[in-house]
């Protein structure tokens, strides 16, 4: 049975078929989606509202020509679009959740650690100044689970290029980006993922996703051919970032005590997915979230931010912390794989993306994982003395749990945790 979802508006703001995307319920076959319900089609009802009103959310009773949209989610940017005078209620979110100073805590004047992989040098040095780099990479994974990342060898033009063809492909019309739809109960293409009930809250952002590697996981029909270089740029561009995650690896392996190569051979022709997000402003921002919090599923991930405004948020000692952009930078953070493998020495950690009142953002995130038929589990060596936090598992296994189940902060990992009895 499809998951059904249930949003009223008013008839002004109520938006033509197309900008709305469609969900289901889901299953994976080594991370691929497939649908196991067609599409839930509109259903006209009388009129009723779910609108925020005097900065909170109200229903009201039935009114009279509304329509009742079930099975869509909507498009942000039409939303945004149609100028709405309030918020669906859909997007606000209940009060403990909302990123107002007032009701979730913003720590002031700390940066993530930025660590200069130049600084790093090649596979035979150990110069003090790589030493002292070393020491900063092992904090950033253990304190912090991120760090921005700099002289990281991927071509300044190229990421300039990127984030533009990603931006310019978010401003086309919307029957332009519904040739490549996310279909119901996919993660990729353009529209929305992650969604699963009508109770949900929606996040304030429009995503599109592609499988890069290995080659089963691409969907060559969702590669767009407009912008016309979009295609061929992407390539580039995950190559690179490909090859930044294997260094990156390399030298989390050496922070650990283990050799360079450790990670990169257990983890066989790694899966690497790519997804870019779109924030259209919002005049309720401190109501709204634009990517509800959450630990990634994935080993690596690498985030390219724009400089517009800050939007990614870490939560820190029970805070949450602004990730300012660093221009040139990546952000970098560990993913539950690897927090895992290390025996919770290296930790995951919650991160959320905010809106704002006036700008636009846009990120484009790459997440890197070992293959689907892995054996995860602590490595040996990093146990030691220390009971072991998590099982063993198969990582297809815990790639499927991942992406049928809503974000919801760290709980999936609940998946690989042994539980003790008291």
């Amino acid at each position: 049975m499809g998951c059904v979802i249930i949003l009223r508006m008013t008839g002004r703001e109520a938006l033509s078929n197309r900008s709305w995307r469609s969900f289901s319920q889901w299953h994976v076959e080594l991370g691929i989606w497939r649908s196991l319900v067609p599409d839930t089609p509109l259903v006209p009802c009388k009129r009723g509202e779910e609108h925020l009103t005097d900065r909170d959310a109200m229903a009201t009773k039935d009114n009279s020509d509304t329509a009742v949209i079930q099975g869509r989610v909507e498009d942000v940017q039409e939303l945004r679009r149609s100028q709405p005078t309030v918020i669906p209620a859909r997007y606000v979110r209940d009060g403990n959740e909302r990123p107002s100073p007032a009701l979730s805590p913003i720590l002031p004047s700390m940066d993530v650690p930025v660590i200069d992989l130049s600084r790093l040098g090649s596979c035979s040095s150990k110069t003090p100044e790589h030493e002292s780099e070393m020491a900063k990479l092992a904090a950033a994974c253990e304190g912090w689970g991120f760090f921005q990342v700099i002289n990281h060898g991927v071509e300044h033009e190229l990421l300039e290029k990127m984030e533009k063809l990603a931006k310019e492909f978010f401003m086309l019309p919307l029957e332009e980006k519904e040739k490549y739809p996310m279909p119901p109960g996919g993660i990729q293409g353009y529209g929305h993922a992650f969604v699963f009930s009508e109770e949900q809250k929606l996040d304030w952002c429009n995503m599109f996703a592609l499988g890069l590697v290995p080659a089963f996981l691409r969907k060559p029909e969702l590669w767009p051919t407009n912008p016309p270089s979009f295609s061929e740029t992407l390539e580039k561009y995950s190559n690179s970032i490909r090859l930044l995650c294997e260094t990156l690896l390399g030298f989390i392996a050496e922070s650990l005590g283990l050799r360079r190569s450790f990670f990169n051979e257990m983890f066989g022709e790694a899966v690497q997915a790519v997804r870019m997000n779109y924030y259209p402003p919002c005049s309720w921002p401190d109501l709204v979230l634009g990517l509800t919090p959450h630990s990634d599923g994935s080993a690596l991930t690498v985030l390219q931010q724009d400089t517009a405004s800050v939007g990614l948020q870490i939560l820190k000692d029970g805070a949450w912390l602004p990730v300012h952009p660093i221009t040139n930078a990546l952000v970098v953070n560990v993913g539950d794989t690897l927090e895992v493998l290390t025996n919770g020495k290296y930790k995951s950690v919650e991160h959320r993306a905010v809106t704002n009142r006036e700008s636009d953002r846009l990120s484009l995130v790459t997440f890197y994982a070992p293959s689907y038929e892995i054996e995860l589990g602590p490595v040996p060596e990093l146990v030691n003395d220390k009971a072991c936090l998590y099982r063993r598992y198969n990582h297809g296994e815990y790639s499927r749990h991942y992406i049928t189940n809503k974000l919801e902060g760290k709980k999936r990992l609940d998946f690989a945790k042994i539980q003790t009895s008291l």
